[in-house]
This record gives structure tokens, sequence and C-alpha cells, in this order.
């Protein structure tokens, strides 16, 4: 076990928060980048105990997505509710209160760790260059000379990590077709199946004609194909870097009422989409959205078991009932492994509202994907846990979710989301699309 991560991997003198915290790193730090750190920040080499190893460029490309490189390895050891404190050094309050909710049948399988993240050189040449160039603006709700993705590749705060995890590189457009399944707690579940389109302005087929300005991220529409009940309505999001000088643009189409409205709505905790009011708009992702509701303070950087190359939880001959559990996710096909996480806690502003007071969140150094997320409630409660399964889109050089899991210790239910693994491919990052695949009008068409 390695002894409370040396409390914690960062001391605050290299966190570098000062009046200067709203500045880009110098070029002498930026040189560090595709050296001692990462070409995206990470650090580079394996930790002292020889537990995290370097990394050495990720996976290599293939069009063979979903065979598991590691199907032949054992899990190292098994954390249960029993020999927990022998591991807690290691894990997330949110993990330690899933092992003593769910003490017979939830456990964290941990295997050899393998950093896996790769990214497309361009993406590599962008945070370079962001890394002396974006800073951020309007008290950190948006960013100024910002290109492609991961602005702060090396972060002097809290909110430069989320806004790295908010703005990672996704495969510039895809299509996707996934299940979301609120599961009630004694197991039962009716999934609801989601088609999305997302592009990111510089990858429409006619980009020239994008909204003029900076401000969008990227352009989203979410469409229910199932359960019947649900099926017809369709959701439009222009997703905007600063939501504070232009809010997150939406619109919805009721397919009872055959119109187009404004959602101006969706956004901060309002329910998320056939959620069964299991999560906010902002959990979606693990987070996303404004952040300007929150205080963001960087603790530092800790090695926590986190879920990771989720091969197996994406293998396509399960079923969701394989998967799904009374409680939680089936163990059986988890995989956890020992990784280094920055460490951000985010306590509502005073006088600012959400069903959240407090959200501490873990980001894997070498992806900005957030791993994991403990969320208080008003009373300063434990409430819920979100874990992210990620693994390597390596026809792609996408590092994202397999599943996005959601658990309510409170109640006993659970979200997942993401899930493909009745949906065929799932995930299709050759879809290109153009600007007016985004319009009110086009959601009209597909609620028809």
């Amino acid at each position: 076990m390695l002894k409370n991560n040396k409390k914690l991997l960062l001391s605050s003198a290299l966190l570098m928060i000062s009046s200067a915290a709203l500045a880009a790193t110098t070029p002498e730090n930026a040189e560090k980048l595709g050296n001692s750190l990462t070409p995206i920040g990470a650090e580079k080499m394996g930790n002292s105990a020889g537990t995290i190893p370097a990394w050495n460029g990720g996976l290599a490309t293939s069009d063979d997505r979903y065979t598991n490189p590691f199907a032949g390895e054992q899990p190292l050891f098994t954390i249960t509710a029993a020999n927990a404190e022998q591991y807690k050094d290691n894990l997330t309050p949110g993990q330690l209160a899933m092992l003593q909710r769910y003490p017979d049948s939830y456990s964290i399988p941990v295997y050899p760790t393998h950093r896996t993240a790769a990214l497309p050189d361009s993406v590599y040449t962008a945070a370079k260059a962001n890394a002396t160039s974006t800073t951020l603006t309007d008290n950190g709700n948006g960013l100024d000379g910002f290109s492609t993705a991961i602005p702060f590749p090396i972060p002097g705060n809290g909110l430069e990590v989320i806004w790295n995890h908010m703005t990672r590189y996704r495969g510039g457009a895809l299509e996707r077709t996934f299940v979301q399944v609120p599961v009630q707690a004694n197991g039962s579940y009716t999934a609801v199946k989601i088609n999305e389109k997302m592009s990111w302005p510089s990858s429409l087929t006619d980009s020239d004609k994008a909204e003029k300005g900076e401000n969008i991220l990227f352009y989203f529409v979410q469409q229910v194909k199932a359960p019947s009940r649900l099926t017809g309505n369709v959701l439009l999001v222009h997703e905007t870097m600063n939501q504070i000088t232009q809010p997150r643009q939406a619109w919805t189409y009721n397919a009872g009422q055959r119109r187009v409205r404004r959602a101006p709505q969706i956004a901060y905790d309002a329910p998320g989409t056939a959620s069964d009011g299991q999560r906010t708009t902002d959990n979606l992702d693990l987070f996303n959205g404004a952040p300007d509701r929150y205080n963001w303070n960087l603790v530092g950087k800790q090695e926590l078991y986190i879920p990771y190359n989720s091969f197996a939880l994406a293998d396509r001959a399960l079923k969701y009932d394989d998967i799904l559990a009374p409680g939680h996710i089936n163990p059986e096909h988890t995989r956890y492994e020992l990784h280094r996480v920055w460490k951000v806690e985010a306590t509502l502003k005073e006088g600012e509202r959400h069903i959240y007071s407090k959200r501490t969140f873990y980001v894997d150094e070498d992806t900005w994907q957030i791993a994991t997320v403990d969320h208080y409630d008003g009373r300063g409660e434990l409430w819920r846990v979100a874990e992210a399964h990620q693994f390597q889109y390596r026809d792609a050089n996408v590092p994202w979710l397999t599943a996005e899991a959601l658990y309510d210790l409170q109640s006993g239910r659970y979200l997942v989301g993401s899930l493909t693994n009745e949906e065929g491919s799932g995930f299709d990052f050759t879809k290109r699309f153009k600007q007016k695949d985004f319009t009110p009008q086009a959601i009209r068409r597909l609620g028809r």
C-alpha cells in the first residue's frame, strides 16, 4: 500500500495559485510538454513504487476497437468491505461509502496499470500552443486564445483542470447510439435508447457557415428512440463556452405538442433527460456547463484506484442484464487501475443555489476525463457517487467513456449512461455534419 500517497503528490507551492492564475503558463514551462510531461500535461514518468508505469505513447491505432488487449490479465487483488481499510489511502470517500453500502456485492477488482491514452498529433500541437496563449476570462467563465482542445495542459488552479475536462478531445464529430438506464433499488429497469450527434465547429463540413464568433464549443442533438412513450422528443444544444455572457442555447421538440420551444432551463441542476430524476443536467459527462456557481479549489494530485481500460465492460457479448445488478454495476465486468488524478473541490458559492453543496472531482492526468466524483447534499452529507468507466477508442485515438454511472447512496437507485453493448458499434467517429443539422428546423424534422 502506498503510504497516504505522501499526503498529496503536489505541495501547495506547485499549485501556482496566485494573482497570476488567470494567465497562461510561461514558454519555459510549456517546454516540459512532450519532455518531462506528456504532450497534454501528465507526468511522463511512473511512480517511485513502480505501480504506475511511464507513459510511452499509449495504445497504437487499430480498427479492432473492442478486442481487449489485456484479456489475459487477472486482478492483482480485490478490494471489499472487509479489507477496505488496508487500501483507503488510494480510495475516495465515495468508493469507501459504496463498499460500506453494499458489503456483500460491491467490490473493486484492481488490475495492473496501463497508460493507454493516445490522441492525434494535431491535438498535441494545439495543447502546447494553448499552454502559452489561453487565459481564463470573465472571472473564469470563458476562455481567450483557445484552440481545439485542452486549454491548460499545465494547470494552475482547479477551474483550469475542469476546463480541460470540458474541452478535452472527443473526436471532432461523432454519432452515437447508446442506452441510459435508471435502475431501481431492486434491480429492475427500463432502458432508454438515445441517439446523439455532436460536432465541434471546426469539424462541420461547411464550417465557413458556422455561427459567427468564437463562443461555440460544440453542437449537439439528442433524440430518444425508445421506449415508445418517450420517442419523438428531441433536444438541440448549441454549447457555448462562456455561458454567462451567452447562455447555453437549447431547444426541445415535443412530439405531443409538435412544437419546437426554447429551453433555457436545461442547465445546472435541472433534471437530466429521461433520467427518472436521478441526475442533474450538469451531471452528464460527470460535469458540463457553466462553472460559475462554485468555488474551485485545486487540492493537488493523488494516486487512486479508478475505472480504467474498461474493455471487458464494453464487450459486445455482454447483455445489459449481465451488467446491471441491484445497487450497482456487476463488478465481474469492471476493471480498476492505480492512476494519478488531479483532485478538485467545488463548493457552492454563498448566495448561489444547487442541489449539490459540494462536489469533489478526481480527474485522470492522462486524459483529463473526470474519473470519479463525490456529490454532497445541502446538509453536507455524501449523496451521490459518479464513475466514468473509460477506455481507448483505438480507431479514432479518443479516450472516452464506455459507461458512466451515478449511484445514489441514500435511495439505493442508480443511473448508467453510454452503454452500447447491444447497439452495434455504438460510437461512430467518422460522421460529419453541416450547420443545418443543428437547427430548430432540423429537430422538427427528426421529431416527425
